[in-house]
């Protein structure tokens, strides 16, 4: 482990802590790769792991073209789910306990099968898969005023805050993915709208470049985890007093309200 892999990770593990956002690590070296970045992220969840978390999943960000043009980038990135980071349907969050907190609304999938890449198609993540939820990510940057670059999201545990799943488990068999809709409102008006198709075209193929991406840490998904394959629409910013809700066509809704 090279000191500027455990001072990055420091850094960032004392900005969750104090709740004062740090400035970017590709400021404060801009010779930073992806790799260390990931290796970063790593470093502070054995941290948690020691600390007692566990891990429930993962979520991939970045799915968006847009948003992959905006940071100059060509690929989705990564991060891991704690159980310290689950907050019921219909529960409220202290914006206290974050730096600056943004929604997005997502399709969460139930694995019942391990998947490990490389070579892992879309139909693999299909067949792996148990059910999907409606799911909001609540996403938080310790990056000050979410300045951040392909490397500092990473680093960053892909910029993860905390995640709510709702709804009903839904069979993949008995939903079309691709053409799957969403609407998100905020204290009851709509601030936006998505598809599945957002995701890279169809989220499981989100669900296959994570595993495949995994394979490179010798990682594989695990039978019940949850992952969190991307957002379907832009980010919203949550502030105190403020409630989300998300409807997905077949399957249901997912809400959360903040303080």
């Amino acid at each position: 482990m090279t000191s500027k892999i455990e001072k990055f990770a420091a850094s960032l593990a004392q900005a969750e802590a104090t709740k004062v956002g740090i400035d970017p690590l590709t400021v404060v070296d801009p010779e930073i790769t992806v790799d260390e970045a990931y290796y970063i992220q790593l470093e502070n969840i054995k941290k948690k792991l020691s600390e007692g978390q566990k891990i429930v999943g993962k979520k991939i960000g970045l799915t968006s073209v847009a948003v992959q043009k905006m940071l100059g980038v060509d690929e989705p990135d990564y991060g891991h789910l704690l159980d310290s980071m689950v907050v019921e349907n219909g529960g409220t969050v202290d914006t206290k306990g974050m730096l600056q907190p943004k929604i997005e609304g997502e399709i969460a999938f139930v694995l019942k099968k391990d998947l490990k890449g490389p070579n892992v198609t879309a139909v693999d993540v299909i067949q792996a898969t148990d059910y999907v939820l409606p799911a909001l990510e609540i996403v938080d940057s310790r990056v000050q005023d979410w300045k951040i670059k392909l490397q500092d999201t990473v680093a960053d545990n892909a910029s993860s805050g905390l995640y709510v799943l709702g709804g009903k488990p839904t069979k993949l068999e008995d939903i079309d993915l691709e053409l799957l809709g969403m609407v998100l409102y905020q204290n009851g008006e709509m601030v936006n709208t998505g598809v599945g198709a957002a995701a890279l075209g169809n989220p499981a193929t989100c669900v296959a470049w994570l595993a495949n991406r995994l394979a490179d840490y010798d990682i594989s998904l695990k039978a019940g985890e949850v992952i969190l394959s991307g957002a379907l629409s832009g980010m919203v910013v949550a502030n105190a007093g403020d409630s989300f809700t998300a409807r997905f066509a077949h399957l249901g809704q997912v809400s959360v309200n903040f303080k």
